[in-house]
């Protein structure tokens, strides 16, 4: 019997280097999913993952992968992304988890709009996997996004919040509900304490502590956001019984306001009992030590997430509807700080209050993450129906 070719898959606005490691969490659990889908059916699969360019070390590695970044040349030059969409038998589009939105300007949306049309008018099959959908906040955007969603297999939302919005963007649209596929990141589980201090990890967000892109409070937070953070901080350090510890989930050298690392180095440097933990290598990485904390505070939604799936209380600083959307709309878990509702007190002394309530939010997480099984199921049921019917 004669092996059958492998299915050609580009995974667009995925990663294999990101910075962002939530976006590198999203590549390495989705490529994970397909090819457990595609064995299913009986069948291997070929990688070209097309994203961002980005500088840093490549972690998602094999010799069925491949990529190539997108920038403006890349995108619109006949010989370069058409040229590698059509050598593709179908198309998984992740959105970068949250960018299929309007929130992050014109440009991002352009750049991810025009990756669609021009995968939908060379005919191939796309599926756009779990991610979050809008906020489009105006026309054309809103229009634009529906047709692209229209034109797809089916579109997956990774929250309750993004499904009605598909329904009321692209109402003709294929839609599913399911859960961020990084809930299936692979991860070495930390071996268990049973003495010594609370740990305590804090991730501090450049994004938010910068107010944003524009470095104007651009998300609409109710909280002063840094101050926030090292009042926490200060809190913390007041307790004999704690270890704080600052880690890092988005390090870019190329965008200063998006960096964490330049926060934590500045923030250890202001508070010297408070441990730095060095940058890690790859989503996994960051996993596995996450999995070790007795309680994580972070602004960022997938360190947020590799706490949660490893079972470890957390409280998300949150700064767009896909923390609610994800944690109070799927996970029935209602332990944030919210873009609106707390001030910066209100939301402090929330969060210090929190420190000894670990033992009730991770039995909530616990049956929590009965939850996430189903929901992933959702894709991975989508995964061997796409897969098959491109095959």
């Amino acid at each position: 019997m004669t092996a059958r070719a492998p299915i050609r898959l580009g995974l667009l606005w995925h990663s294999l280097n990101s910075g962002n490691l939530g976006v590198g969490a999203l590549t390495v659990s989705n490529i994970a999913l397909i090819e457990e889908a595609a064995a299913a059916i009986g069948r291997t699969v070929e990688f070209t993952v097309l994203g961002s360019r980005e500088t840093g070390p490549q972690y998602v590695t094999g010799p069925h992968i491949s990529g190539a970044p997108i920038n403006t040349r890349f995108l619109l030059s006949p010989s370069g992304f058409q040229a590698a969409i059509a050598q593709q038998d179908c198309v998984i589009d992740i959105g970068g988890g949250d960018s299929f939105a309007g929130i992050y300007g014109a440009r991002r949306f352009g750049f991810l709009w025009l990756t669609k049309l021009f995968t939908i008018l060379r005919r191939k099959p796309i599926l756009l996997a779990p991610q979050t959908i809008g906020p489009f906040p105006h026309q054309p955007w809103r229009a634009m996004a529906g047709w692209a969603m229209r034109k797809s297999d089916v579109v997956i939302a990774r929250d309750p919040m993004s499904f009605d919005a598909i329904a009321k963007i692209a109402p003709r649209a294929q839609r599913r509900q399911a859960v961020d596929v990084a809930f299936a990141l692979p991860f070495k589980k930390a071996t268990p304490r049973t003495h010594g201090k609370v740990q305590i990890g804090i991730n501090v967000s450049g994004l938010l502590f910068h107010g944003g892109y524009g470095r104007k409070n651009d998300f609409g937070l109710d909280v002063n956001y840094a101050d926030l953070m090292t009042g926490f901080i200060e809190g913390l350090l007041a307790r004999p019984d704690v270890e704080v510890q600052l880690l890092t989930h988005v390090v870019s050298s190329a965008q200063a306001v998006d960096d964490d690392a330049h926060i934590a180095d500045m923030l250890a440097a202001r508070y010297p009992n408070v441990a730095r933990i060095p940058d890690f290598a790859s989503p996994s990485d960051a996993k596995s030590y996450i999995s070790g904390l007795d309680l994580l505070v972070a602004g960022r939604m997938h360190a947020c997430i590799a706490a949660y799936s490893s079972g470890v209380p957390v409280i998300p600083v949150a700064y767009s509807r896909k923390f609610s959307g994800l944690f109070e709309g799927v996970l029935k878990y209602p332990h944030s700080v919210p873009v609106k509702g707390f001030s910066t007190d209100e939301a402090l002394q929330y969060l210090l209050d929190v420190v000894d309530k670990r033992a009730a939010l991770k039995a909530e997480i616990n049956e929590g993450l009965k939850g996430v099984t189903t929901a992933l199921d959702v894709y991975r049921a989508e995964l061997r129906r796409f897969l098959g019917s491109v095959a």
